[in-house]
């Protein structure tokens, strides 16, 4: 089996003097893509800020290639190999393309593999070369979640963490992003994806794991859930 790299142990997080997150465990191993699903409001968002550091824990742990990481900042965590696409995306709009990217290597020194790493973040993300120079700000909603994604991995992340990456993008940029996601995941890197589009992120992954008012509900094989009719009534509308 392979190593667990990320595990969330009895979390429980107060968000804005409410309980947002009750308790909750899931792990996740080398090379999995994990989804966390359910609706808006169940503490999923909430759970990723904790793990990323953005967040204090009330209680429990969260332990990361073995060791607590309960208390490090998230410049800490990044350099550790833990990144996260947050929500709303959260480019730097005065800045470039290309200097967003080169910001998402802020951690390293080896300056002739960011720029190859700027190049293969172009590869994936070939709308993005086409407007390197341009800034972020005026990107639309669709390219700055590209940008996003690709200044994470110049971090070279052991974890990557995407939080509703679909939201508010237009069903032809939501299948541009999960094909990104499959194709990040094709190679090798270890992916928790929190997600209210059920159905496309249970498609991609190899385990699920339900929230519901701030507590795990259901897990198990991504496909067994993607045909459980409890997830199929609740998530999939039938």
């Amino acid at each position: 089996m392979a190593a667990t790299l990320l595990k969330v142990k009895g979390l429980k997080v107060a968000y804005g003097g409410i309980q947002a997150v009750k308790g909750v465990d899931f792990e996740v191993h080398e090379g999995e893509l994990v989804s966390l699903i359910g609706s808006n409001g169940a503490g999923k968002t909430t759970t990723m800020k904790a793990i990323t550091g953005i967040l204090p824990i009330n209680d429990g742990d969260i332990e990361y290639l073995g060791k607590s990481i309960r208390g490090q900042g998230p410049w800490d965590l990044v350099k550790q190999g833990l990144a996260m696409v947050p929500e709303g995306r959260g480019v730097f709009a005065r800045m470039t393309i290309t200097e967003n990217l080169q910001m998402g290597a802020y951690i390293r020194s080896d300056k002739a593999n960011i720029l190859a790493d700027i190049d293969k973040v172009f590869t994936i993300f070939p709308r993005l070369k086409e407007r390197k120079d341009q800034l972020a700000g005026t990107l639309s909603g669709g390219e700055q979640q590209m940008l996003a994604m690709g200044r994470a991995l110049m971090s070279r992340p052991k974890v990557l963490l995407l939080d509703e990456p679909s939201m508010g993008l237009s069903p032809i940029m939501v299948d541009k992003i999960f094909e990104v996601v499959r194709d990040v995941y094709a190679q090798g890197v270890t992916i928790l994806l929190v997600e209210q589009n059920a159905s496309r992120a249970l498609a991609i992954a190899d385990r699920g794991y339900v929230m519901e008012s701030g507590i795990v509900t259901m897990n198990g094989p991504a496909k067994e859930m993607l045909s459980d009719p409890r997830v199929r009534a609740a998530y999939l509308g039938e």
